[in-house]
């Protein structure tokens, strides 16, 4: 069962044709990766699968929910997570207080709860702070939590990110470019991330990526975007053999090359 559905999804901005009659899904649990060219879409169709943007014609379900008309924070709701391309935090905050802003989907305490600091609202915050320190240990942050996120070194940075995300609770997980900036080390304890958010966690994850060598180890499902148009969806495999993907990469044998991670 499709846990993300795409149907015929296409998006304009002043006449020019971002996304064309895009269909696209995820499965429950699965790894999935979206890659093609710089400026293929790509950033385009997770704002839209988030609610930032609002494409003119198709349907997006979330577990069968449709979700063109909702806001932002009603799809993260619904239990759609993501990072971004370039990190945002909140940098004059601490690690933990960036962490704890991402569960503000999931509370019931109200304003005059706050102000009174009602027994409900403290029990309340006191198990945000507890799950979110959890989130922080999940991705690997043993301690600094009182530190202010912008003084982390960026790898780390990227870490408190995707801890945020996973604070929201989500079903399905969207990570942007998230080995971007990383060094080797580093991008190996990704995969490994990865995949403990899957098999731990349970939650489907889809990334974009520009390093194909980790979308490759890392991916169950690869679907290939250029210029708006969703040109090859498959295994590994298939996507490595595929003419118009290869072609889609700088040419036949640069691209092979580059796909062959």
């Amino acid at each position: 069962m499709s846990l993300l559905d795409l149907k015929g999804v296409s998006l304009s901005f002043a006449g020019s044709k971002v996304l064309q009659d895009v269909d696209f899904n995820v499965p429950a649990g699965a790894v999935v990766s979206l890659i093609g060219p710089n400026g293929a879409g790509k950033t385009s169709l997770f704002n839209c699968i988030t609610g930032f943007y609002k494409p003119q014609s198709g349907s997006i379900k979330v577990d069968g929910v449709e979700t063109m008309r909702m806001k932002p924070h009603q799809v993260t709701r619904l239990g759609i997570a993501r990072t971004f391309q370039n990190v945002r935090l909140f940098r004059e905050m601490s690690v933990l207080e960036n962490v704890m802003s991402g569960m503000h989907c999931r509370t019931r305490a109200g304003v005059v709860d706050a102000i009174l600091r009602l027994p409900a609202q403290r029990r309340e915050e006191a198990a945000i702070r507890d799950f979110s320190i959890e989130c922080l240990r999940f991705v690997g942050i043993e301690d600094g939590w009182h530190r202010d996120a912008g003084t982390l070194p960026y790898g780390w940075q990227r870490r408190v990110e995707i801890a945020r995300a996973l604070a929201t609770q989500p079903k399905l997980l969207l990570l942007d470019e998230p080995a971007a900036g990383l060094t080797a080390g580093e991008k190996q304890e990704l995969i490994a991330l990865i995949g403990r958010i899957r098999d731990e966690r349970g939650v489907a994850v889809l990334l974009i990526e520009h390093d194909t060598g980790l979308v490759m180890r890392i991916s169950e499902r690869i679907s290939v975007l250029d210029h708006g148009v969703m040109i090859a969806e498959g295994t590994v495999k298939e996507i490595q053999t595929n003419p118009r993907v290869i072609e889609a990469y700088l040419g036949v044998e640069e691209g092979e090359a580059e796909l062959a991670g």
